[in-house]
C-alpha cells in the first residue's frame, strides 16, 4: 500500500551573505534595499578587467568551529557550518536527542577553482608539498560531510552540483526525502565561495561579469536596459525541513511550507539560456504544489543582470504563468547581494522565507532605464508591503540545468 506523502515545513534558516553572518542581518540588507557589492582589494585584482564582488565581511569560523576543523574545512565549508548551527537554532532542534535522523543536502562546486594552487606547489616544489587532506579540504562533498561531523548527524548525506541550480536542486532533493518518509528532518541548501581570481577572470573574459568597477554598487542591475552582466557574490543559505507529524510532536513553529518542486534541462546550447526549458521547471513545480498559476503571489526571479539571462526567464515567466505573468511582482535578490552561484538559489531561499515571515518584498534595485523586452513588474528600487501567500522561486544553471519550488505562507 503507498505510503501518504507528508507534509513539509521550514521550521529553521540559516544564513550567511554579503550583509554579514545570520539571518537577520541578511533580512535587514533586503529590506533596506541595499547593496552589497564593493570593490575588491588586494594586488591579485589590479590587472583583472573586474574588480568588484559581493563577498561575505568579518567571517570569523572560530565563532562555529574549533582550530583543528578549521584546518581541515574551506571557506564554503566554514560558511555551511556557520548556517547549519543557526539553522537547527533556529528550530529549536535537539540535536543531542535527534541527530541520528536527521540529514544534510547541500548543492556548492566546493574548492573547484582554489584547486589550481595545489597544482602550482606540486610543479615547483614537488609532491612532498601538496596538501595531504586536499580531497578531504577541497570536494565539494566536504561540506556536507563536515556539517554533520560537527553536529553529530547520521541521517542522509549528500552533494548536489547542477551549476546556479544547485541550492535549489538540494532543497528540493530534501523535501522529496522528508515527504516520501525517508529522514524526518533535513538540513538543506548551498554554500559556495568561489570569488577567486581565476573564476573572475574567467568569467570576466566571456563578458558574463558586470565591469563597473567605479560603481560596484550600482553594477548589478537586473532587467535594467543598461544591465551589462552579473557581480559575483559567495555565501550560505540554509533551511530545516521537517516533516508535519515531527514538527508537530515536538511543537515546533513553521514558518513555511513548501508544496513543490520542478525539474527541467535546456537540451538546447551550452551557454544560452532557453525560455521553454525554464517555463518547463516553473509548470512542474506548479503542478506538483497542486495548485494554478494564478495562485502564485510572487515570483522570487534567477534575475543574473545580464542581457540574455534576464530577458529569456522574462520570456519563460510569461510562458508558465500566461496573463497573470503582467498582475505578479518579480524581483531579484541578485540586484543586492550579487550572484553565489552554486548557492544562489539557497541563500534566496532563506530570503524568500523571511519575506513571507515579514510580508515584505525585496526590491529589485539599480532598476533605473526598462527594457522593452523585460516588461513585467520588478518590484523597482523600493521593497513592497505585501502579503505573499505563495511565492514561486526560481534557479537556472549555467549549462542548462533548471530548478523551481513552491513555497506557502503558514497561517
Amino acid at each position: 500500500m503507498a505510503r501518504a506523502l507528508e507534509r513539509v515545513f521550514v521550521t529553521g534558516v540559516g544564513a550567511v551573505t554579503p550583509f554579514g553572518v545570520g539571518a537577520d542581518a541578511f533580512w535587514r540588507g533586503l529590506a533596506e534595499g541595499r547593496s552589497a557589492v564593493t570593490p575588491l582589494r588586494g594586488p591579485e585584482w589590479e590587472a583583472m578587467p573586474v574588480r568588484i564582488a559581493a563577498q561575505v565581511p568579518d567571517f570569523d569560523p572560530s565563532a562555529f568551529m574549533d582550530g583543528r576543523s578549521q584546518r581541515r574545512t574551506l571557506r564554503f565549508g566554514q560558511f555551511a557550518v556557520a548556517a547549519c548551527r543557526e539553522a537547527v537554532r533556529s528550530a529549536g532542534l535537539d540535536l543531542a536527542a535527534e541527530g541520528d535522523e536527521v540529514g544534510v543536502v547541500l548543492g556548492t562546486a566546493g574548492g573547484l577553482f582554489a584547486a589550481g594552487e595545489q597544482q602550482k606547489l606540486l610543479e615547483s616544489r614537488g609532491p612532498r608539498r601538496v596538501d595531504p587532506l586536499f580531497v578531504t579540504r577541497y570536494g565539494p562533498h566536504m561540506a556536507a560531510a563536515r556539517v554533520a561531523r560537527e553536529l553529530g548527524l547520521r541521517g542522509p548525506n549528500t552533494t548536489v552540483n547542477s551549476a546556479c541550480a544547485s541550492g535549489t536542486d538540494a532543497i528540493g532533493q530534501a523535501f522529496n526525502m522528508v515527504r516520501l518518509g525517508q529522514a524526518p528532518v533535513v538540513l538543506a541548501g548551498g554554500s559556495e565561495c568561489i570569488t577567486h581570481p581565476v573564476a573572475i577572470a574567467s568569467l570576466g573574459v566571456v563578458g558574463a561579469l558586470s565591469q563597473r568597477n567605479d560603481e560596484p554598487e550600482r553594477a548589478s542591475r537586473p532587467f535594467d536596459r543598461d544591465r551589462d552582466g552579473f557581480v559575483l557574490g559567495e555565501g550560505a543559505g540554509v533551511l530545516v525541513l521537517e516533516s508535519e507529524s515531527h514538527a508537530r510532536a515536538r511543537g515546533a513553529r513553521p514558518l513555511a511550507e513548501i508544496l513543490g518542486i520542478g525539474w527541467s534541462f535546456d537540451a538546447a546550447d551550452d551557454t544560452a539560456p532557453d525560455a521553454e526549458g525554464q517555463a518547463l521547471a516553473m509548470r512542474r513545480a506548479i503542478e506538483d504544489a497542486g495548485i494554478h498559476p494564478e495562485e502564485i503571489d510572487w515570483v522570487k526571479a534567477h534575475g543574473t543582470s545580464t542581457p540574455l539571462n534576464d530577458k529569456t526567464e522574462t520570456e519563460a515567466i510569461r510562458r508558465a504563468l500566461g496573463r497573470h505573468a503582467y498582475r505578479v511582482p518579480v524581483s531579484s535578490m541578485k540586484s543586492m547581494i550579487g550572484h553565489a552561484a552554486s548557492s544562489s538559489g539557497a541563500v534566496e531561499a532563506v530570503g524568500a522565507v523571511l519575506a513571507l515571515e515579514h510580508g515584505l518584498v525585496p526590491p529589485t534595485i539599480n532598476y533605473e532605464t526598462p527594457d522593452p523586452e523585460c516588461d513585467l513588474d520588478y518590484v523597482p528600487n523600493r521593497p513592497r508591503r505585501l502579503a505573499v501567500r505563495t511565492a514561486l522561486l526560481n534557479a537556472f544553471g549555467l549549462g542548462g540545468q533548471n530548478a523551481a519550488l513552491v513555497l506557502r505562507r503558514v497561517d
